[in-house]
């Protein structure tokens, strides 16, 4: 037999579940991606490609100097020296994995396998931000220490979280993802 209080604490948190389930996590975790997360890769990958929209096309040296720090010193800092395979591929592939995975979290379109990809982007950023940029300790922080505040370990823990949450449960109910599905 339950009491009073075990029931009344099912029946208002079984109800709010109930009706958010299904569509609201998705959608407030893509939504809080698009607020929190969306323009910074945005900016950050305009950063790495030429002006107006046939700059887009253009992969600058900016590029290999944030995505291959010790790979352009080796060619003397002349990103022209730089192989194609693999490294222009994977320049090429970060820069527009940074204009193309967000985008298609925010609308909820292939979300699992965007959601897949940015883990992996961060993971990758990170190690290159720690290896290659040299950042301090400060920066990259520590777990299950008294501050929150470390861009590295805190802050990417967070954003890791938000896109393991898309990547196991899906965009929900409010997506392209789901409106796609209904039409097989």
């Amino acid at each position: 037999m339950t009491n009073p209080i075990t029931r009344l604490h099912q029946a208002i948190f079984g109800s709010i579940q109930n009706a958010l389930q299904g569509w609201f996590p998705g959608l407030l975790a893509r939504l809080t991606f698009a607020s929190v997360l969306l323009m910074y890769f945005l900016n950050s990958a305009k950063t790495k490609v030429g002006d107006g929209l046939a700059g887009f096309t253009q992969i600058q040296d900016n590029a290999y100097f944030q995505i291959l720090p010790k790979v352009v010193e080796q060619f003397g800092y002349d990103a022209s020296q730089v192989p194609v395979f693999p490294y222009q591929w994977i320049v090429y592939a970060g820069t527009y994995s940074e204009f193309i995975l967000p985008v298609l979290i925010v609308a909820g379109l292939f979300t699992r396998i965007a959601a897949f990809g940015m883990i992996v982007f961060v993971a990758v950023q990170t190690y290159v931000d720690i290896t290659a940029h040299a950042v301090d300790d400060k920066t990259i922080g520590s777990f299950f220490d008294r501050f929150p505040d470390a861009v590295i370990a805190d802050q990417r823990a967070l954003w890791v979280f938000l896109l393991m949450y898309l990547f196991i449960y899906g965009a929900g109910k409010l997506s392209l993802d789901y409106l796609f599905a209904g039409r097989r």
